[in-house]
């Protein structure tokens, strides 16, 4: 069923650290061999091995259309005629700032980049070259990235891996690195206290993906944004997950809450490789060659990656009802969750990004995720497997729903899930939304 994916794991594990180019991509956490992916239409993928998958990973989050989308290939197969890479500007980078001004409107002048990580670095740097100061507030659990100072406290992979610090990286690179909890005001403002005049941003996941989907409790995003200007400040939204996914606006505009920077990964250009930071004009001004802060990239608006946004972000802003199907996809998935559970359980639900976590405890912030039972997830992850469900190979990913996913596709979902609930009954469900 995977003899293919197991001799490629094993040829990999000679030439790439872990076998895989990415940590996320590891199944070690679930017992499992990686699937080694030959194709992807629509919502589901296909493995080496010709196994096929309704598909939840969905490249962590920028398939939103799902995979392949006809429209998106079409341009990207036309721009592909003029060459790949020039080193030099071209329309579609001007084309795509402007459709991203347009549909986040904090984002006035924004400079593309290659990745997220490259993108909340670059944000990082602005803040610190507009405001003179050098010290960072970040919240536990939350990922913005592998650069050298926020890897302190991280999520994703290196939650799953229980090392949220990496080595390599010197005690001075996070020396201005504080740390706040997530969904807690009382250690926000304690930092602030002790250090009035020397932070100079406060960077965030508006809905924290990256230890699973954690969501903001009322009131917690307008705190942040007060207590910043209070301050003076800069508070800086890491969208790389939730740009674009849960409203054309991203979660500034789904929670109403402006803030000065914000960051974006791959879902601005289709699923390219991609990556955008920007905010007000004045602030982004400090950026090279219009400003003193220095940040560059050859790939940097890459034509082909630009293309394929440009096709992605206005499909979204032209389909009015996509965020209501989305949404309404991924509360059916957690409510067939939270009425078959009957075990120790949290769901978070918000849009068209979800989790499940095998814990009594309501999940909150990164203590919460940290209580699930990861081997309870192993099981549940390789039951769906089994069954030609593809989801994260970790408690501590989001799971994402596309446009592509159809109702049969959904229903099927739920009902394997319900099944799998079943066979391993337990105790009460947490759930949130």
């Amino acid at each position: 069923m995977d003899a293919k994916s197991k001799a490629l794991f094993e040829t990999a594990k000679k030439y790439i650290p872990g076998g895989v180019n990415s940590p996320v991509r590891a199944f070690a956490p679930v017992g499992r061999t990686p699937r080694f992916i030959a194709s992807a239409h629509g919502d589901r993928i296909t493995d080496v091995d010709g196994n096929e998958m309704i598909d939840y990973v969905c490249s962590f989050g920028p398939g939103i259309l799902g995979h392949a989308h006809p429209a998106v290939v079409e341009k990207v197969q036309e721009a592909c005629r003029h060459g790949f890479t020039y080193g030099a500007p071209t329309e579609n980078e001007v084309i795509l700032a402007q459709l991203i001004a347009e549909m986040i409107p904090s984002m006035e002048v924004s400079r593309l980049v290659s990745s997220g990580t490259e993108a909340v670095m670059s944000a990082i740097r602005t803040a610190r070259g507009y405001t003179g100061r050098d010290k960072i507030v970040k919240f536990k659990g939350c990922y913005h990235g592998h650069s050298d100072g926020l890897l302190v406290k991280a999520g994703s992979a290196a939650l799953t891996a229980f090392v949220p610090d990496s080595a390599g990286v010197p005690a001075d690179s996070v020396k201005h690195t504080l740390l706040a909890v997530y969904n807690d005001r009382a250690s926000v403002e304690e930092l602030f206290q002790k250090d009035p005049d020397g932070i100079a941003a406060v960077i965030v996941e508006p809905v924290a993906a990256n230890m699973g989907v954690v969501l903001p409790e009322d009131g917690f995003m307008e705190f942040l944004r007060r207590i910043t200007r209070k301050y003076g400040t800069l508070l800086i939204f890491d969208e790389v997950i939730t740009g674009f996914r849960l409203s054309c606006g991203g979660a500034q505009e789904y929670f109403q809450v402006t803030p000065d920077l914000t960051t974006l990964g791959k879902i601005v250009g289709g699923g390219m490789p991609i990556g955008a930071y920007g905010g007000k004009r004045e602030i982004m001004e400090m950026v090279s060659p219009a400003g003193p802060v220095y940040q560059a990239g050859t790939l940097s608006g890459n034509p082909i990656a630009t293309t394929a946004g440009i096709a992605t972000l206005k499909l979204l802003k032209e389909d009015k009802d996509i965020y209501h199907r989305l949404s309404d996809k991924a509360e059916k998935i957690a409510s067939s969750i939270k009425e078959a559970a009957g075990g120790r359980v949290c769901v978070n639900q918000i849009g068209s990004l979800l989790s499940v976590f095998f814990t009594s405890e309501k999940v909150t912030d990164d203590k919460g995720a940290l209580s699930s039972d990861v081997l309870r997830y192993a099981d549940y992850f390789g039951y769906l497997l089994d069954h030609g469900i593809y989801t994260a190979p970790s408690q501590f990913e989001a799971m994402f729903v596309s446009d592509a996913h159809t109702q049969e596709d959904i229903a099927f979902t739920c009902e394997t899930i319900r099944n799998y609930f079943l066979k391993s009954p337990s105790a009460s469900i947490c759930y949130t939304e």
